[in-house]
C-alpha cells in the first residue's frame, strides 16, 4: 500500500516546467507584437508630423506575421467591418489620408437684429415730452412698429421689471428713471431728466 501512495503523489503533481515554458513563449510572442504595433504607430505620427519627409502618396508595405520580406503588392482585401483590411491573421497598413482642402462658404447674409422691448421703449420715452407709465411704453412701441409682443399675456410686466432691473444695476447710467410710482422719463446719461 505504502508503493501505491507514492505513485499517486508523483502522478497529481503536473508538470509546471512545460506550462511556463509555454507561457514565457506566448508572453514574449505578445511583448513582439506589441513593440511591432508601438513603432508602427510611431512612424505614423512621425508622417503627420513631418509630412515633407516621407512620401505619402507611396502605399505602406505588408508587414507580414512570418517575419519575411515586406509585400509590396497592393492588397485588394475588403475592409471589416471593424475597420481593419487584410485576411485572416495578417494586418497591412491602411494608406494614409490625405486633407482635401474645403470650398470657402459664402458668407450669411446678416440678417438686422431685432431690437428688444427695453431698447424699444427707451427710444420711445426719449422721444417723448411727457413721463410714460409701461403699459404707454408697450403701445406707443407697438404702434410704431419697433417691437411687436411674441404672444406674452403680461409685456408691459415684463417692460417694467426690466427698467427697475437696469435702474437698480447701471445706478446713474441707467436711461430710465422713476419719476413716480410706475411712472418713468427717460435720462440724458447724465443722471438728469431729459
Amino acid at each position: 500500500m505504502a508503493t501505491n501512495s507514492k505513485s499517486k503523489k508523483s502522478g497529481s503533481k503536473p508538470s509546471t516546467k512545460g506550462a511556463k515554458a509555454a507561457i514565457d513563449k506566448a508572453a514574449k510572442a505578445v511583448s513582439a507584437a506589441r513593440k511591432a504595433a508601438i513603432k508602427e504607430v510611431e512612424e505614423r505620427i512621425e508622417r503627420l508630423d513631418n509630412p515633407g519627409a516621407a512620401d505619402e502618396t507611396a502605399p505602406a508595405p505588408h508587414k507580414g506575421g512570418d517575419g519575411g520580406e515586406a509585400n509590396d503588392a497592393p492588397t485588394t482585401a475588403k475592409q471589416s467591418p471593424t475597420g481593419q483590411r487584410g485576411g485572416k491573421g495578417g494586418k497591412t497598413a491602411a494608406a494614409p489620408k490625405v486633407a482635401k482642402p474645403k470650398a470657402a462658404k459664402a458668407p450669411k447674409a446678416q440678417k438686422p437684429k431685432r431690437m428688444g422691448v427695453l431698447d424699444a421703449a427707451a427710444q420711445v420715452l426719449a422721444a417723448s415730452k411727457v413721463p410714460m407709465r409701461a403699459t404707454e411704453m408697450i403701445a406707443a412701441v407697438e404702434a410704431k412698429g419697433l417691437w411687436k409682443s411674441p404672444g406674452g399675456k403680461t409685456p408691459e410686466a415684463t417692460l417694467y421689471a426690466a427698467i427697475i432691473r437696469e435702474i437698480a444695476a447701471k445706478g446713474k447710467d441707467a436711461r430710465f428713471k422713476k419719476h413716480e410710482r410706475g411712472v418713468f422719463v427717460a435720462t440724458n446719461h447724465a443722471g438728469k431728466e431729459a
